[in-house]
């Protein structure tokens, strides 16, 4: 089952990225969960291995239906904020039980700076979901000292830019690769990520 993975993938405005999500939130789940998602997991486990206060205050960029608060819930994260550009999404993660409070964001990825020492964008930025440019904007809102864990996957990785906004950060000392690890994301259609964890300096 592929209905909504088939489209996902491709670019698209805001608008019709947020249609798209929108469609998707009743079948999201049952969707990933056939193709064996795994990168929320991954994620969740790379982030708690480099923070040290599970109770500090976690923001799930990007949060969608839920599934990455899930995953950094059990990971023991006990505070946690959901925003995502789909309203429809957020609905369904409020059902989890896993979030502190959720709202919903700008598809630039416009957060309150030096409110969260952690974050996370599980499965977010790539073709077909949020720009690279969200990496910048959770980077700068980011406290310093702090951890930001995200993933890119297969398709994804195929733009240098991607990996490019990365080394701008890294290169000039700004931040600190702490974590990469290359993994599954959805087996079931051979589509693999990449989890990384950076700090701000």
């Amino acid at each position: 089952m592929t209905g909504f993975l088939d489209k996902a993938y491709k670019a698209r405005d805001t608008a019709s990225t947020r249609a798209l999500y929108d469609d998707w939130a009743t079948s999201y789940e049952a969707e990933l969960a056939e193709n064996g998602y795994a990168t929320p997991v991954r994620c969740a486990e790379a982030l708690k291995a480099h923070v040290t206060d599970m109770a500090s205050p976690v923001l799930d960029f990007g949060c969608g239906t839920g599934l990455s608060g899930l995953a950094l819930k059990h990971a023991g994260f006990t505070t946690i904020d959901g925003v995502d550009l789909s309203s429809e999404m957020l609905e369904q993660a409020r059902t989890k039980g896993a979030y502190r409070q959720l709202d919903t964001v700008d598809a630039e990825g416009t957060v309150p700076r030096d409110a969260y020492a952690t974050m996370s964008a599980i499965g977010v930025i790539g073709a077909g979901a949020a720009p690279i440019s969200v990496l910048h904007s959770l980077m700068r809102a980011l406290q310093s000292g702090g951890k930001l864990v995200f993933s890119l996957n297969d398709h994804a990785l195929e733009d240098p830019a991607n990996e490019g906004a990365i080394a701008e950060w890294i290169d000039c000392a700004a931040a600190r690769l702490v974590f990469k690890e290359h993994g599954p994301h959805l087996p079931g259609i051979d589509l693999s990520s990449t989890v990384y964890v950076i700090e701000k300096t």
